[in-house]
């Protein structure tokens, strides 16, 4: 027997909140109903889609961990975090981003993803650029996708130093790479 459109949103939220990775797909299945009439649910209900669930349960884990910058400094998306071990972020090239007339991406955003990703992998209150060392492979255009994959390569924490190598690419192919020799207190 159908549950009412009361019981099923109740439901639909208990749900969610118990399973936030859940996809309408399998809610539609569970709950015997169309994938719009989830949808139509969800909008009533103001439960954001599926990639949206993700980015906040992300965001919310990543906000007790990145010590060094807030995570609205970092730019691009940090999609997985290991502090003082790894790091990749995911940066849209927007309009914004580009020369408007050729809809190349201008160099410094590809260096600020690279290196505020490599900041924000320092596992320490404070954490600066101390060098950098870059290339820039190709060019990024409006529309691409650039993922930075970030890894420490050498940590010294008497001496204050922390090297982090980040490489970027656009579907495989490589866009930039930098050797990022990070500042930070003794203390940690």
């Amino acid at each position: 027997m159908r549950k009412s459109k009361r019981e099923r949103q109740e439901l639909l939220q208990q749900t969610i909140r118990t399973t936030p990775f859940i996809t309408d797909e399998e809610l539609a299945e569970k709950f015997n109903v169309s994938i719009q009439t989830i949808r139509l649910d969800r909008l009533e209900l103001s439960i954001p889609e599926l990639r949206e669930r993700i980015k906040s349960v992300a965001e919310k884990s990543l906000e007790d961990e990145v010590k060094s910058l807030p995570l609205d400094e970092v730019i691009g998306e940090i999609i997985d975090l290991e502090l003082d071990e790894h790091a990749i972020s995911i940066l849209e090239i927007r309009r914004e981003h580009v020369f408007s007339r050729n809809q190349i991406a201008r160099g410094h955003h590809l260096f600020a993803q690279a290196n505020s990703l490599a900041v924000a992998l320092i596992d320490d209150e404070l954490a600066l650029t101390a060098k950098a060392d870059i290339r820039f492979t190709r060019q990024v255009k409006q529309g691409e996708r650039v993922v930075a994959k970030a890894k420490v390569v050498k940590l010294d924490k008497d001496k204050g130093r922390t090297v982090v190598e980040v490489n970027s690419y656009v579907a495989e192919e490589p866009v930039f790479s930098g050797e990022f020799v990070m500042y930070r207190s003794k203390q940690s």
